[in-house]
């Protein structure tokens, strides 16, 4: 186990971790990313492998794992994410539009 630390994206207040540090994140956003499912940081037990559980980890600025008062706001970690060996792109629940018709 490792102490692994982020900042909220809004008001950057520090916030800690203890967890595995074979963990993968992908990113922190202010929002969650579409289709992904987190799990509360006060769900952290480091006996089961979060990764197993959810796509991420949901903090909220200020609670305990939190170095300060924070904003209070959510924020969420991602982890990386495979579908048959190939790493999911969180912005693929996006579609691109083709408008070449309109020439």
């Amino acid at each position: 186990m490792v102490t692994v630390s982020y900042y909220c994206p809004r008001c950057e207040t520090l916030a800690e971790l203890e967890r595995d540090a074979a963990l993968r994140d992908k990113c922190v956003t202010p929002e969650p990313l579409d289709g992904w499912d987190y799990l509360p940081a006060y769900e952290l037990d480091g006996e089961i492998d979060p990764q197993e559980r959810a796509d991420g980890v949901e903090l909220v600025c200020g609670a305990s794992e939190s170095t300060d008062e924070g904003c209070g706001e959510p924020y969420y970690l991602s982890f990386i994410r495979f579908d048959n060996g190939e790493e999911l792109d969180p912005r693929a629940g996006t579609v691109d539009v083709n408008f070449d018709f309109l020439k």
